[in-house]
This record gives structure tokens, C-alpha cells and sequence, in this order.
């Protein structure tokens, strides 16, 4: 089943280009950046160590602008 995609979500993939490699972005974010896969997805890489987390609070995990942009280039190559 398709998942929703906020209107914040998707200017967060319109601007990812320009967005600084220092920032993070959430879940969503990364779920559209690797093609609209699901959430299990994403947690199943994490788990296989293809993708790794960053915790800003204890209740908020974020991922790398930077090593997503290397995981894509490395899936583009």
C-alpha cells in the first residue's frame, strides 16, 4: 500500500539537492529518496548496516544528508 506524503515531505525531496551535507533528515525523507519504499524497508537496511541513524533526542532519529547522498551515487554507479 502507497504511503502518504506530506506537503513538508515532499519539499524536503525537492530541496535534498540543496540542503547542507551537516544536515539530517527523517524517515519519510529517506523513503522517498530511495523510491518510495516502505518504512520496514528502511529499518530492515539500517539493521543490515546499509544505512545508519543518528539520534538528535532520545526520541528522534534522523539520518546523514551526506551518507545518503553516498549510498545514492553508490546505487546509481
Amino acid at each position: 500500500m502507497a504511503q502518504k506524503v506530506s506537503i513538508s515531505e515532499a519539499l524536503a525531496l525537492s530541496s535534498f539537492d540543496n540542503l547542507p551535507a551537516t544536515s539530517y533528515v527523517r524517515l519519510p525523507v529517506v523513503r522517498g529518496l530511495l523510491g518510495g519504499v516502505s518504512s520496514a524497508t528502511v529499518w530492515r537496511m539500517v539493521k543490515a548496516g546499509t544505512l545508519r541513524t543518528h539520534h538528535l533526542t532520545p526520541r528522534t532519529t534522523a539520518f546523514s544528508v551526506s551518507e545518503l547522498r553516498s549510498l545514492l551515487s553508490a546505487k546509481a554507479a
